[in-house]
């Protein structure tokens, strides 16, 4: 997830009465409302948008959407725009008692509010029908167009994620060719793969002692609250100036705690969960490399089966293949004809074959456009990741160390001010 700092281009778009006439989307997930009760809760979104662009109802539009109505916005996309890399959405929460904090929830608000913003800024998926729907219908009316999805659509969101998940786990082998005898191999792709699985293992590990970081200081926040509270405890049992300087260092404690705690809360928004969503984007780039993968593999079985198609029309029909490949005499291309019996050879299959032949040939074509466009699509897609990603982190790890260095600022001067009342006390003690 990224913080609001780090919302892609597109989120902080002008307001619709804005001078300017450049066409705007912009988008803001807010309000979370946890609705029903037991297994059937969720929690709905209010989802507003800004707009300037001419196919939309209006300047601004409010619509309640849940989360498994972006889960139905993100598989329409990846269904329709093969190549492009579609935003990752927020995993669902494993435990069940997490699924309504506070905490929890504000996470996926905010990792859903920079999914929609990621799509809205995209200058193809912003076009797309499927998000003018999901940011335009009322509740009912989406209700409706999803109602009326065939195949895939129709299934249940937690249906969709489990599919999801199925692809994910079996995208490693497709992209690096175990599962399929062809494999696209260039020197190129093969270095677009060596990058992407070299970067999920860096991310990875990232996040990983991100984590840990966001754990220890919570942790020793805890541990500053119950050592602050034990030592006021303490310090109720001593003397005036011994009590005192108790009081004192138990106070500091509980303030250090509270800060220790806060800083926490940041490092888990602001750095470990943008460390978290770029995984998951990478997991989002590794299915564009899968379809690319089976793009290829059907490229490659399609054009092998149009050769030996025409080496079987040849064989039943020679005339047919000849005026099909566009060879004739008036082409200088001479040929004869022996005897009544080899024009007639299988003569009552020739329309089939040819039938059989342009349609292949047909397919063929498509799936190389296919493949060519997914090609296409992918080279302008990582140059859009890697200029994101160089921004997002880069903030990021600015955050990071800013928040660092105020909280070991705010930790030595509360210690500081602290150390001449117990100077004062140990002096007096010793005395």
């Amino acid at each position: 997830m990224i913080p609001a700092q780090m919302s892609p281009p597109g989120s902080s778009s002008p307001s619709p009465r804005s001078p300017s006439n450049r066409p705007f989307l912009s988008v803001s997930v807010t309000d979370p409302v946890k609705l029903g009760n037991g297994v059937q809760a969720y929690i709905s979104y209010r989802v507003l948008t800004k707009t300037n662009f001419p196919d939309y109802q209006g300047p601004e539009k409010i619509v309640i959407r849940r989360y498994s109505d972006f889960v139905w916005l993100r598989y329409r996309l990846c269904e329709k725009y093969r190549g492009i890399f579609i935003p990752p959405l927020p995993e669902k929460s494993a435990v069940e008692k997490f699924r309504f904090t506070s905490e929890f929830i504000e996470m996926r608000r905010q990792a859903l509010d920079v999914f929609i913003n990621r799509i809205a800024s995209h200058p193809d998926l912003q076009q797309s029908d499927e998000l003018r729907t999901f940011l335009q219908e009322d509740e009912e009316n989406m209700e409706k167009v999803r109602s009326q999805e065939t195949g895939i659509f129709k299934k249940k969101p937690s249906d969709l994620m489990q599919i999801f998940k199925d692809v994910q786990s079996k995208v490693s082998d497709v992209v690096l060719g175990k599962e399929k005898p062809v494999e696209e191999s260039t020197p190129e792709y093969e270095k677009l793969k060596h990058y992407v699985f070299e970067l999920e293992d860096h991310l990875t590990e990232a996040q990983k002692h991100a984590f840990r970081l966001v754990k220890r200081h919570r942790e020793l926040g805890q541990s500053l609250s119950d050592f602050g509270k034990a030592v006021k405890l303490l310090g109720a049992c001593e003397g005036d100036s011994l009590g005192k300087a108790f009081s004192d260092l138990g106070s500091k404690s509980e303030l250090l705690s509270v800060k220790l705690q806060k800083e926490a809360h940041n490092l888990l928004m602001n750095f470990e969960e943008p460390l978290k969503d770029y995984v998951r984007a990478v997991q989002s780039i590794k299915a564009t490399m899968a379809d690319r993968a089976n793009a290829f593999r059907q490229q490659c079985e399609l054009a092998e089966a149009t050769k030996l198609k025409e080496i079987n029309l040849y064989d039943e029909s020679p005339i047919a293949f000849f005026m099909l490949n566009g060879i004739t005499q008036n082409s200088h291309v001479a040929f004869t004809l022996h005897s009544d019996k080899l024009m007639l050879i299988r003569s009552d299959k020739a329309p089939e074959a040819e039938m059989e032949y342009r349609q292949l040939k047909t397919e063929s074509e498509e799936a190389t456009r296919r493949f060519e466009t997914i090609v296409r699509l992918m080279g302008e897609e990582i140059v859009r990741f890697q200029e994101q990603k160089t921004a997002d982190m880069g903030i990021a790890f600015h955050e990071f160390a800013k928040g660092q260095a105020k909280l070991a600022r705010d930790i030595a001067d509360a210690w500081r001010t602290l150390l001449p009342k117990l100077e004062a006390c140990a002096s007096s003690t010793s005395n």
